[in-house]
């Protein structure tokens, strides 16, 4: 009986993570696609791909929001990414440079969007770009779009291979800092969707002057108490640059008391994990369905926090503690 149970609810399981179609049609017919490349909507588009000494190959329109797409081949020297995607990495860049090579064949657009300063941004396409320099290419295919806005939606649909902790720490900040110069007026939480989650500009801060930050071990505590303002995004990072050093000297006390535990004879990679868990201030609370107030003010957790820290009892730690921890470890960096 407890066997058939058991597979009773495999099955259930297994039918929760199949995908629903949905039953409302949505988006265009295939009819509707197509778009004539003298289309007054893409005058402006195709002016633009001329004046940077490309050409307009095609158009068609998105099949979800019906706007309209050129499909056009750039100068590769027109195009630049923005400036804040994920940094290149050039052993990626080279390999990728070689698989291309190897195929015969650059099959993948690159995306792109107009720049004020003339030129084009690509928001999503940076060591394409990068490998079609090592290749030595002089123009790449590109799906260019008339919303400029797009280079700052499009790092959202990054999902396939999830960037890392830093990596979308530091997308996220340096989105936000072109955002407060492009439009001054503009508020924090207008651009929630963009920014993923409010903790992200936090950490991002605090990774621009220590790469090696353990933002794993805090990002638990700052998902609770960290919420997304309504005042101008540029005062927001003022703040925001406030709570990244007080998280500094939170995370500098932290290492005094790692670092007393390792003289102790502690040798867990977790250690930093540990304490971070220890004297967070929030950490037995439980976000319920719906809450979006945090369980305190930000600047009331990190007060806490610190005090914490400060008065850490390291003869308080036990191994089973640490294994505890290591069950449960936050995302790596």
């Amino acid at each position: 009986m407890a066997a058939r149970k058991k597979t009773v609810r495999k099955k259930a399981g297994s039918a929760r993570k199949r995908l629903t179609p949905s039953r409302e049609a949505r988006g265009i017919a295939p009819a509707e696609a197509p778009l004539p490349l003298d289309a007054p909507e893409l005058a402006p588009l195709v002016a633009a791909v001329r004046a940077a000494g490309g050409a307009a190959l095609g158009a068609y329109r998105d099949p979800l929001s019906a706007r309209p797409l050129l499909l056009a081949a750039l100068p590769r020297d027109a195009v630049e990414p923005t400036p804040f995607q994920r940094d290149l990495s050039p052993t990626h860049a080279k390999r990728l440079a070689q698989k291309i090579a190897e195929s015969g064949a650059f099959l993948d657009p690159i995306i792109a969007v107009r720049r004020k300063e003339g030129g084009f941004w690509t928001p999503n396409g940076r060591h394409r770009l990068a490998a079609a320099k090592v290749l030595g290419l002089r123009e790449l295919t590109a799906l260019v779009s008339p919303d400029e806005e797009l280079a700052f939606r499009i790092l959202a649909l990054n999902t396939e291979k999830a960037h890392n902790l830093r990596d979308r720490s530091l997308e996220v900040i340096r989105m936000a800092r072109a955002l407060a110069k492009q439009d001054g007026k503009a508020r924090e939480s207008t651009y929630a969707a963009q920014f993923e989650g409010p903790e992200l500009l936090t950490l991002g801060i605090v990774y621009e002057s220590e790469p090696r930050f353990a933002g794993g071990a805090y990002a638990p505590f700052l998902k609770k108490v960290d919420r997304f303002g309504e005042g101008t995004l540029a005062a927001a990072l003022r703040e925001r640059e406030g709570y990244a050093a007080r998280l500094r000297e939170i995370d500098a006390a932290v290492k005094g008391v790692v670092k007393k535990l390792a003289e102790r004879g502690f040798r867990s990679p977790y250690l930093r994990s540990y304490v971070v868990a220890r004297i967070n201030p929030v950490r037995f609370h439980k976000v319920k369905k719906g809450e979006t107030a945090p369980p305190m003010p930000i600047g009331a957790a990190l007060t806490r926090m610190a005090a914490a820290a400060k008065r850490f009892d390291v003869g308080s730690v036990r191994e089973r503690d640490l294994a505890l921890v290591a069950a449960v470890a936050p995302e790596s960096d």
